[in-house]
C-alpha cells in the first residue's frame, strides 16, 4: 500500500507563502537599504549608459555632416521616450506586475507563461531560450563597453593616456573576473552609496550646463524626435539604433525584482535614478548645442578642467559594478539553465554563508572572460563596441513582450483583443528599434546574433539530447514494481543499513540500482530511490520539498521539491524527512550513482555534428556527487556506457 509522508509535494500554495516570507524578510531589512542595495546592483548599466549613448547617436550625425540644433534635440526627444515609454510604462508599471512568485527574468517569464497555458509549449519554450541566448551575449559585450568607455576619459586628461587605454581596461576586466570566485558579499555594501554619488555627480554636472542652452528642454516634446525620424530618413533610423543604448540594462529591473522588490526598484528609478539619467542627457545636449566641438565626448567634458580625473575614476568605479552585476546576472542565469534543463549541470559554488543568491560558476566565469577579452582586443574602442550592443538587447525585449502576451491574456484573464493591443503597442516600437540595429549588423552587430546563435544551438541540443536518452533509458530498464515483485520471489543477500539511488525516471529502476544487483549481487535492507524535480517557480517552500511513496516493505520512493532558483541539497532534505519520521542514519547509508559515458550512435535521431556536439557537453557535466552535494565518502559510483 502507498502511504504519504506529511509533507505534500509542491503545490500553487506555497508559491504564495515563499512569497509572503521573503516579503518578511525585505520588510526587516527596511524600505531604505533596500532601495540603496536596488540602485547599487539593479541600475549599473542602464546608469552608466550616458556615457557612449548620446555620443553615439550624435557620431551619426557628424559624420554626415548633419550636426544642427534641431538634429541634437530630436536625438535627445527620442533618449527621453525611450527611456520614458520603454523602461517606465512597460518594465516599471507593466513586465513588474508579471512575476513568478517574487522572480523575474527572462527564463522565469518563461516558467511563468507555461504555467499560464498549462503545460510546456514549444512556444514559450523557444521565447524564453532565445531571450536567454541574447542575454548571455549581452553579458559578454557590456563589461566590455562599460569599462572600456569609462578608462577613454583618459585621453580627454592628456593625449599621452591613449596607449595604455587597452592595457587598462583588459587589467580591470581580468581582476574583476579573477575575483568571482572569492565572492563578492564583501564590496557588495559599497555598490549603492558608490552609484549614488554617481548618479548624483552626473545630475549636477548636466544640470549645471542646461542653462547654457535652455532650448535643449523642447526635447521633451516627442514631436521633436519624430519630426527628425520623419526628416532624416536612413539617417534618423541609424540615429534610432544608437538611442537603444540608452536603455541597455533594462533586463536588470525585472531580473533583480526577487532581491529587492517591486516597490524599491520602482521607487529608485521614478525618485532618483530617471531625474538623473534626465539631467544629464540634458546637460550633455546643451553642452553640444553651445560648444559642438564637444560631440566627440559630452559626457566627460560635462566636468569641469579639476573635475575630469575624478569623473573618470568614479565613472571607473561605477562601471566595473555595472559589469559585476551582469556577471552575477549571468551566474544566476545559468543556474536556472541548469535546474530547467537547458544545460548540462555544471558546479554551482556558494560564495556566501548567509545569501543564497551569492554564487560562482567557474566553467561560465572563464567563458565570459573569454569573450569579453576577444570582444576588447577585436574592437579596441567602446564606439566599435556600441554597433554590436543593442540587437541583444532589442531582441531580448522583442522576445519578453512575447512572453508578457501569454501571461496578460492567460495568467490575468485579459481579453484577447486587449491582450494583442497591448503587445502590439510595445511589439512596434521595439520591431523599430530592432530594425534599426540590424543595420549595424556589417559592423558588429553580427557579434550578438552570432553568440546568441551558439547558446541556442547549445540548449536545443542538451534538451533534445537529454531527451532522446531519457526515452532510450525507459525503453530499456525495467519498471520499478515488476523489479521489486521479482525481487520477492527471488530474495537476493541482504546486508544492513540503508541504500540511496538517485534517477531522474521514477517509474523505473535505477541503472545504477541494476548494477548493483548484476555485479554485487547483494541488496541493503532498505532501499529509497530519489528523484529530484524542478519546478515552474523560484523557490519551493521546505515544508512542500518532498513526498515519499512506501513501494513496499523495504522500498521507498522519495521525490524532492526544488525551484528554479534554488541548489538541490539531498541531504538537507534527508535530514527533513528524518525529522517527518522517516528512518535515515547517515553513517549506514551509501548513495549509489550511475556515471553513464554517453557514446554516439550511427542510428541517432540526431545528425552528426549535434551527436558529437552533445558527447562534448556531457563531459563539461559536473559530477552528481558535487551537484547534489553529497558527502563523498558516503558514495559508490557505478559507470555504464549508453549511447544516444
Amino acid at each position: 500500500m502507498m502511504q504519504r509522508s506529511d509533507a505534500g509535494p509542491a503545490s500553487g500554495g506555497d508559491g504564495t507563502q515563499a512569497h509572503a516570507q521573503l516579503g518578511d524578510e525585505r520588510a526587516k531589512g527596511g524600505l531604505a537599504g533596500l532601495i540603496i542595495g536596488s540602485i547599487g546592483v539593479v541600475y549599473g548599466d542602464i546608469g552608466t549608459s550616458p556615457l557612449y549613448a548620446l555620443r553615439e547617436s550624435l557620431a551619426h550625425q557628424v559624420e554626415h555632416d548633419a550636426l544642427t540644433e534641431e538634429s541634437v534635440i530630436g536625438a535627445i526627444s527620442l533618449l527621453i521616450f525611450a527611456l520614458i515609454f520603454t523602461v517606465t510604462i512597460k518594465y516599471v508599471i507593466f513586465v513588474m506586475r508579471a512575476d513568478n512568485r517574487g522572480e523575474g527574468g527572462i527564463l522565469s517569464l518563461m516558467a511563468l507563461a507555461q504555467t499560464a497555458m498549462g503545460r510546456r509549449t514549444k512556444v514559450a519554450f523557444m521565447l524564453g531560450v532565445g531571450g536567454a541566448a541574447l542575454f548571455a551575449g549581452e553579458a559578454i559585450i557590456t563589461p566590455a563597453i562599460s569599462v572600456m568607455s569609462a578608462i577613454e576619459g583618459l585621453e580627454l586628461v592628456t593625449h599621452r593616456f591613449s596607449e595604455f587605454v587597452l592595457p587598462i581596461t583588459i587589467f580591470i576586466l581580468v581582476t574583476l573576473f579573477w575575483v568571482q570566485s572569492h565572492g563578492t558579499a564583501r564590496v557588495a555594501a559599497f555598490f549603492g552609496p558608490i552609484m549614488i554619488v554617481f548618479f548624483l555627480t552626473i545630475g549636477v554636472l548636466g544640470a549645471m550646463h542646461i542653462p547654457e542652452a535652455p532650448q535643449v528642454l523642447r526635447s521633451f516634446d516627442p514631436r521633436q524626435g519624430i519630426a527628425f525620424l520623419v526628416t532624416h530618413g536612413w539617417l534618423g533610423f541609424a540615429v534610432l539604433g544608437s538611442v537603444f543604448l540608452a536603455v541597455t540594462g533594462v533586463e536588470a529591473l525585472y531580473a533583480d525584482m526577487g532581491h529587492f522588490g517591486r516597490g524599491p526598484i520602482r521607487t529608485a528609478w521614478l525618485g532618483f535614478v530617471l531625474p538623473a539619467l534626465l539631467l544629464n542627457y540634458l546637460g550633455q545636449g546643451a553642452l553640444v548645442l553651445s560648444r559642438p566641438e564637444a560631440v566627440g565626448n559630452p559626457f566627460f567634458l560635462l566636468a569641469p578642467d579639476w573635475g575630469l580625473l575624478p569623473l573618470v575614476v568614479l565613472s571607473t568605479l561605477a562601471t566595473t559594478i555595472a559589469a559585476q552585476a551582469v556577471i552575477t546576472g549571468a551566474f544566476s542565469l545559468a543556474r536556472q539553465a541548469i535546474q530547467l534543463g537547458l544545460i548540462p549541470r555544471l558546479e554551482v559554488t556558494h560564495t556566501s554563508a548567509s545569501q543564497e543568491g551569492q554564487i560562482y560558476i567557474g566553467r561560465i566565469n572563464r567563458l565570459l572572460l573569454i569573450g569579453v577579452l576577444l570582444l576588447v582586443i577585436a574592437f579596441k574602442s567602446s564606439s566599435a563596441l556600441a554597433s554590436a550592443y543593442g540587437i541583444a538587447v532589442t531582441g531580448t525585449m522583442v522576445l519578453s513582450t512575447s512572453l508578457l502576451f501569454i501571461v496578460a491574456w492567460r495568467k490575468w484573464g485579459w481579453p484577447l483583443f486587449a491582450a494583442i493591443l497591448f503587445a502590439a503597442s510595445f511589439l512596434v516600437v521595439e520591431f523599430a528599434f530592432l530594425t534599426a540595429n540590424l543595420m549595424k549588423v556589417k559592423d558588429g552587430g553580427w557579434v550578438p546574433l552570432a553568440l546568441g546563435g551558439c547558446v541556442m544551438i547549445i540548449m536545443w541540443t542538451w534538451t533534445r539530447g537529454t531527451r532522446l536518452l531519457a526515452e532510450k533509458t525507459h525503453r530499456d530498464s525495467i519498471p520499478m514494481m515488476e523489479l521489486i515483485a521479482m525481487l520477492q520471489k527471488s530474495k537476493p543477500t541482504r546486508v544492513p543499513g540503508t541504500a540511496v539511488f538517485l534517477t531522474s525516471d521514477p517509474a523505473v529502476a535505477p541503472t545504477a540500482l541494476m548494477h548493483n544487483l548484476k555485479h554485487n549481487k547483494v541488496l541493503h535492507e532498505r532501499v529509497l530511490v530519489i528523484c529530484v524535480k524542478t519546478e515552474d517557480r523560484p523557490r519551493v517552500m521546505p515544508g512542500k520539498r518532498f513526498e515519499i511513496d512506501k513501494l513496499s516493505d523495504d522500498f521507498y520512493r522519495a521525490t524532492l521539491h526544488y525551484g528554479f532558483m534554488e541548489s538541490p541539497r539531498v541531504p538537507a532534505a534527508l535530514a527533513a524527512m528524518r525529522k517527518a519520521g522517516f528512518k535515515y542514519d547517515i553513517m549506514t547509508t551509501s548513495f549509489f550513482l550511475g556515471r553513464r559515458s554517453i557514446k554516439e550512435s550511427p542510428s541517432s535521431e540526431m545528425p552528426v555534428w549535434q551527436d558529437k556536439l552533445y558527447v562534448a557537453l556531457t563531459r563539461q557535466a559536473a559530477n552528481a556527487t558535487d551537484f547534489f552535494s553529497i558527502p563523498s565518502d558516503r558514495v559508490v559510483e557505478l559507470g555504464a556506457q549508453v549511447t544516444i
